[in-house]
Formats: structure tokens, sequence, C-alpha cells
């Protein structure tokens, strides 16, 4: 009897939210079937391919040889650039390129080096400058992070990551996007996150650019745990709370209106989640609130420094014995990060995610803009927002709203193509509210959180 009162509870409050009229509006599908193509288009067996000859090259090692044809960082990278070329020859829509920068020594750079990252970009629409990306690093490492001379395969960290962003742009590739699509190789990982620093960089000097995703993979292929779990069936997703780029006025606010787990980071974190619950079979998401696991760091980190929406996509139960370790046996324990701890099959169901994620977002309009939010002392919370700079594909607006203890967003209502919506019947203070554009396709953008404003 229980669960019928909150089932009418919760029907009662939809229509007190959406209202009668709304029925009559033409609502977007629900699902984009093309993203279920994009899905069935992932290759395990090309995954497998790419991580072999990654592997191949001995050891990717940052501070390794760069002239030789067969073994090192440098033929890696020239590699991974060939495999871009080879895309780009059939589709005729890659811009591929090095992006490098020389670093000093530091404390895991003994020598200045040169960081070379491989940059492919999709462009979309000629008329606007919105970027999603895809990253995965090229460099690897065992005991010793200088040690550039013996082998250090990486199969898991990263070669994984690094095949999953040539098969999502292989799969890509073969369609056209309003926003820009831009995979990339990233190096000097194990040094100091500095290939991700050198990109992020590269991206934001044209300030025209908005990147609305930056999805870092960085070990997506193992399904066994040192702690004794094997699962295929989860994944982690790490994200940042707010960003660090927020001004103290911006920090205040949050104070008295809450929202310390509503930044971008998060909210892109919530679509992945929602993106695997629609489209991918048997993949249950685990966001994970911290930037990356406890005192660790990844790439997307840099990204996630200059106040961009990143987050790391990696599997759940991490095997330590493979990882940063000399390939050897000691006490009946086989150590060091080879093919045998790869499964392909999970690597390629990870990779889908991130396909899928990606065109979701380049398909959708661009995020609603200016959204403010009112609703002190009343019994009813309002909200408006202006349209996104990139309207194009614009079919309406979608608002979502949870109990302030939820991560994820449990309620939305259709709207129709207005600016303007009150949310009847739901006091401001027991719930948060978000809002985001729709395409006609049914892809949405992210979910933009509102601040207070007036005039609502």
């Amino acid at each position: 009897m229980r669960s019928v009162s909150r089932v009418f509870y919760l029907a009662l409050q939809v229509l007190l939210v959406c209202g009668w009229a709304l029925q009559a509006q033409q609502i977007p599908p629900a699902e984009d079937q093309r993203i279920r193509e994009i899905v069935s288009l992932v290759s395990a067996d090309r995954i497998e391919s790419d991580i072999r000859a990654l592997v191949g090259f001995g050891t990717r090692n940052t501070l390794s040889d760069t002239l030789s044809a067969t073994r090192g960082i440098g033929a890696a990278r020239r590699w991974i650039k060939a495999q871009f070329d080879n895309i780009s020859a059939q589709c005729g829509c890659l811009e591929v390129e090095y992006v490098s920068e020389i670093f000093p020594p530091g404390r895991r750079l003994p020598d200045s080096t040169n960081i070379v990252n491989v940059v492919a970009i999709q462009r979309g629409s000629a008329e606007n400058t919105r970027i999603v990306l895809m990253s995965g690093d090229i460099d690897s490492r065992i005991s010793v992070g200088t040690n550039a001379v013996d082998s250090a395969p990486g199969a898991n960290d990263n070669a994984s990551g690094m095949a999953g962003v040539l098969e999502t742009a292989r799969v890509l590739s073969k369609y056209s996007f309003g926003g820009t699509i831009i995979y990339t190789g990233l190096s000097g990982e194990e040094q100091g996150l500095y290939g991700g620093g050198t990109v992020a960089r590269f991206l934001t000097t044209d300030g025209d650019n908005t990147i609305e995703a930056v999805l870092n993979n960085d070990m997506i292929g193992n399904i066994e745990g040192t702690n004794g779990v094997t699962d295929r069936n989860s994944a982690r997703v790490f994200s940042d709370g707010t960003p660090p780029t927020e001004t103290e006025q911006e920090r205040r606010r949050r104070r008295f209106i809450g929202g310390e787990v509503d930044g971008i980071s998060r909210q892109l974190a919530r679509y992945v989640d929602k993106i695997a619950d629609q489209y991918i079979p048997n993949l249950d998401i685990m966001m994970i609130y911290r930037l990356d696991r406890f005192g660790r760091g990844g790439h997307h980190t840099p990204f996630a420094n200059l106040g961009l929406p990143a987050v790391r996509i990696m599997e759940t139960n991490e095997n330590y014995n493979r990882q940063h370790q000399d390939i050897r046996v000691e006490d009946g324990i086989a150590y060091g990060d080879v093919l045998e701890g790869v499964d392909f099959a999970y690597a390629a169901k990870l990779t889908a995610l991130n396909a899928a994620t990606l065109a979701s977002l380049a398909w959708a309009p661009g995020p609603p803009q200016s959204a403010i939010i009112c609703g002190a002392v009343r019994p009813h919370a309002s909200m408006r927002w202006e349209a996104p700079v990139d309207s194009t594909r614009l079919a309406g607006y979608r608002v979502y709203w949870r109990l302030t203890d939820s991560s994820t967003w449990d309620s939305s209502a259709w709207l129709g193509d207005t600016t303007r919506h009150d949310f009847e019947g739901l006091v401001i203070d027991n719930y948060f509210f978000g809002v985001a554009a729709v395409s006609h396709s049914g892809n949405e953008s992210a979910v933009v959180f509102p601040i207070p404003g007036r005039g609502c």
C-alpha cells in the first residue's frame, strides 16, 4: 500500500510541475537510434589489435628512445599519428597534428624533455566552436619511473585507454556532428601530467573555444582486482566537486544555496551515468566524488584546473600487482602490466560508453545560458534561462529536480521551447533544480545548475 501511495504522489508531483497543456507538445524521442548503432560498431578485436601494437614497442616511457622506428615512445606516437591519418584518409574529416612543449628538469624529469602529444580534430558545424574531447595516455612505466630502458609494456596502463581513443575515432568519424570532437594521445602523464597541461592550454588559447566535456580514459581494461573481485559490469567515473577557478564570492554563495556536488564536472559525470543507463547493456557506473583516486592523479586534472568539465573513466577494481611494476614473479605472484591482464571485451564496453557520450553531446544543442532560480519564502520554485549559443538543433528544454541528498537527477519534465518555468508545489529548500537543452533527435546538453537571481 505504501508503494502505491508513493507512485501516486510522484505522478501527482509530475502533473503539478508539467501541467496538462504540455501533453499536446511534441516530445523528442527518448533515445537516438544512431547512438545504438555507434555502440554496436565498437570492436573488441580492433581494440585488442591496437593494444598489442602499443605493447609491441617494448617501452613507451616518456624518457625512452624517440628515434627508433620500432621501440620507445617516439615510435609509439608516430604509429598513433599514422592511425589517425589512416582514419582521416577514409573520412576526410580529421585534422591530425603533434602538440608539444619542452619542459625543464623536475622531480620526475631528470633532463629537459620534449613532451609530444598527438591531437586529431573532427570539426563540427563551421559556425560553432563547441568541443568535446576524449583522451588516453601514450606513455608507460615500470617500478622506477625514470627507467627508460627495460620493458614497460603498459598493456592496461594505458594502452587500453589509448586504443579506446583510436577505436572511438574510427567509429565516430563515420558520422557528422554539430559540435567538434577531439581525440588525443597525451604524453608525460607518469612524470607529472605534462601532456594534459600542454593540450589544455593549446585548446584554451583561442578564447572562442568552449570545451564542454573532457573524458580521460586511464586503465579501462582490467576486470580482476587485487581485492579478489572480478567484475565486467561496472566502471568508475571520477569528478571534481566545484571548479578551482571559482571566486571567493561564488564559494560563499554555495554555502547559502548548496550545490557543493553540482559543479560542471559532476554534471558531466551524471551525464556519463545517464548514457550508460540508456545505451550500454550491463554497465553500472559508480560515480566517485573525488577528483581522482585517493592521493593520486590523472590526465583530466590539468583540464579541471582550468575550470573545465573533466572526468576520469576507468575500471572499478584495480590490480596493483600490474601497475607500475617490473615484470617478474615473486612468491608465486606475477607482477607486470602485460597483455594477459587485459579483458578486451571490457575495454570495448568502456570505449562504447565514451563514443556514445561524445556523440550525444556533439549532437545536442549547447547548454542553456544564464540560468537563475528564485523561490525563497515561496511555496514553489521558479527558474529562467537563456537559449544556448549553439541552438541550431534546439527542440526545447527539459528541467530536472531531485531531493538534496540524492546524487542523481531523479525527476524531469519536458517543457518545449520556453525559457521559464514554475515548479508548482516544489519548495526550493527541499530540492535542487537544473535545466538541459534538447535536440529534435532527443540528445541533451549537460544539466546546468542555476544560481540565485531576480525576475524569475
